[in-house]
């Protein structure tokens, strides 16, 4: 009898991590609904979503297996790409999102992008958290450019990245300018935006002499075209 009982615990404590780990993608739980959480990209449309500083999404972002995929084979065929934004723009929030990367790929998750003409691309005014194949881009070799670190400006506290064509969760924690970079649960990256350290950060990287850059409290979030295939899901954010 005692055998059975336990057998009994065990497989449902199995069936129970299961159904946990069977929440389909691209959804929010009850918990999360009762916590305030949105779901960012349904995973069925682009909508929510556009090109930076155009009206729609472009076609070279599809939507694939539940996933927005950057096709590059879109884009070398004239389908035009560039940046993918979100329509709404936040200050306050914890984001949340999957991401897949090809082999020897380059993407990255910008955010408090301000989009405006005279800014020709996102990452001039946004802070990049990098999505990249550590191992096989010339990027991996580069301090402050690996895989969830805010790039250029703050190394990640330990390599947290999965190997090639696993999804990695990402989360971007913005609180009164406070922020942290979380990677696969380990957090990256700890730093406050217009303080004197964040001062210090910025003119110590590439980003020095750009009068944008990281200047806007709040903004729009951006999956960055960087001419490799890019996976992204789950995408989900909650106000602070």
């Amino acid at each position: 009898m005692k055998k059975i009982i336990i057998g009994a615990f065990m497989l449902g404590a199995i069936t129970g991590a299961t159904a946990v780990k069977a929440q389909k993608v691209n959804s929010l739980s009850a918990k999360e609904k009762k916590e305030g959480w949105q779901l960012l990209f349904d995973g069925k449309t682009t909508n929510g979503w556009h090109t930076y500083l155009q009206d729609a999404a472009s076609p070279a972002w599809k939507v694939a297996d539940g996933a927005l995929k950057f096709d590059v084979d879109a884009k070398k065929n004239g389908a035009p790409g560039g940046d993918l934004v979100t329509n709404g723009e936040y200050e306050n929030y914890e984001l949340s999102i999957d991401w897949k990367i090809s082999e020897g790929g380059n993407s990255g998750v910008i955010f408090s992008v301000h989009e405006d003409p005279e800014f020709k691309a996102t990452y001039l005014t946004g802070p990049e958290m990098q999505v990249l194949d550590d191992d096989k881009h010339p990027d991996g070799k580069i301090n402050k450019h690996n895989a969830g670190d805010l790039y250029d400006l703050v190394k990640s506290s330990q390599k947290a990245v999965k190997p090639v064509g696993q999804w990695n969760t990402a989360k971007i924690v913005k609180k009164d300018g406070h922020l942290s970079l979380w990677l696969n649960g380990i957090k990256t990256v700890e730093t406050t935006m217009g303080t004197p350290e964040w001062d210090a950060l910025v003119a110590n990287s590439k980003f020095k002499d750009w009068k944008g850059f990281g200047k806007y409290a709040k903004g729009h979030i951006a999956l960055q075209d960087h001419g490799n295939k890019v996976w992204y899901r789950n995408i989900k954010l909650k106000a602070l």
